[in-house]
């Protein structure tokens, strides 16, 4: 006879979880696995609110399952360890990003690339090797093996340090991929929410020349004073676009929402590097001509691997990079989500779990 989901998973945990695709959350109370050999169990002290989370909750990219708890962009405090677990003990502070387990043996696992792993499990709305369920950050505390699990340098505030194990590595990853990190080189940001002011934070941090490129004209005086970019640009005004041609080594266009790559594809040099972290839902349109005549190269990019992500938060603590945070009570989180949808947040809501999650 087959076991309940209670007895493979006896823990009691509470969280806030999506019903239906109303995308609405409420309070949700589920069960997690023991703490395995190789398991790390975390008391969840913040959880970052992603864009990913609302399309999940709201099923727009289809294949979204029910009851959802969202939520990875983890930080917490180690409460438990299993009896073979190397890295963590109790009491130290540790994340969980976008990822909870993959095979471990294909290509892109054993080099460090877990992200692109075919078989790799999400943190939430995904199905775990022991076939159950994964429920995210909105909740009280989770257990991850600790090979998915990442340090939390000591000297980082931990609410401003959450979102970064999603929006940190997907900038971070692609300026070291590509070779957009050497001093000096010249890159466009493309928007400048969760993921782009971070993006602008990593590029300075690594001596390049940063342009944000923007619909809105509001962000330009935030764009360069209080987040550091040399230079800003308005997409949407052909002097500028025009002045700026062939002028950028890269860029990174963070944006999700539907939007035309050609005159981004004339602002690089001859070998630019135009990189989409963000997933707008119609096909892009590639003006295939505009590549030939520069060899340049357009390209995706999606988190990164687990040791390239310890050294993405490393390297942030180092240069003291933190994301730009709203911190918000738990039962403030359907709001949130509202506000998120009309981009009504400098840069990322991060939700105070620890102290705002009320199990009645």
């Amino acid at each position: 006879m087959e076991k309940s989901l209670e007895e493979v998973h006896p823990v009691k945990a509470f969280g806030w979880a999506a019903k239906d695709t109303s995308g609405l959350l409420s309070p949700f109370k589920f069960s997690r696995r023991e703490t395995g050999d190789k398991d790390v169990k975390l008391k969840i002290l913040y959880c970052g609110i992603c864009h990913t989370d609302l399309h999940q909750v709201k099923n727009e990219w289809g294949f979204s399952q029910y009851p959802m708890v969202p939520g990875h962009e983890i930080v917490g405090e180690v409460t438990e360890v299993g009896s073979k677990v190397e890295k963590f003990k109790v009491g130290e502070k540790a994340g969980v990003g976008c990822l909870v387990g993959s095979c471990r043996s294909c290509e892109n696992c054993t080099n460090d690339l877990e992200n692109y792993c075919s078989k790799g499990i999400a943190t939430y709305n995904a199905i775990y090797h022991d076939g159950t369920p994964t429920y995210g950050g909105y909740s009280d505390m989770i257990v991850v093996d600790e090979h998915f699990v990442i340090h939390v340098p000591e000297n980082m505030p931990l609410a401003a340090a959450a979102p970064l194990l999603c929006a940190g590595i997907t900038t971070y990853s692609p300026l070291r991929y590509f070779g957009l990190d050497k001093p000096g080189l010249h890159i466009g940001v493309v928007g400048l929410g969760g993921l782009g002011h971070v993006g602008v934070k990593f590029a300075k941090a690594l001596g390049l020349k940063v342009t944000v490129i923007s619909t809105s004209q509001s962000k330009q005086k935030e764009a360069i004073e209080h987040l550091g970019a040399d230079s800003f640009l308005i997409s949407t005004d052909p002097d500028q676009l025009q002045a700026a041609m062939g002028t950028m080594d890269g860029i990174l266009d963070t944006v999700s929402a539907d939007h035309p790559i050609h005159p981004l594809i004339g602002l690089l040099k001859s070998h630019g590097k135009l990189i989409f972290l963000g997933a707008p839902a119609k096909p892009v349109e590639l003006p295939v001509f505009s590549l030939l005549m520069g060899r340049k190269l357009v390209a995706g990019s999606g988190i990164g691997g687990m040791k390239e992500t310890q050294e993405m938060l490393d390297f942030a603590a180092k240069h003291n990079i933190t994301a730009d945070v709203e911190v918000i009570p738990m039962d403030y989180v359907n709001t949130a989500m509202e506000r998120l949808a009309k981009a009504d947040v400098k840069y990322r809501f991060v939700i105070d779990v620890a102290k705002t999650l009320k199990t009645e």
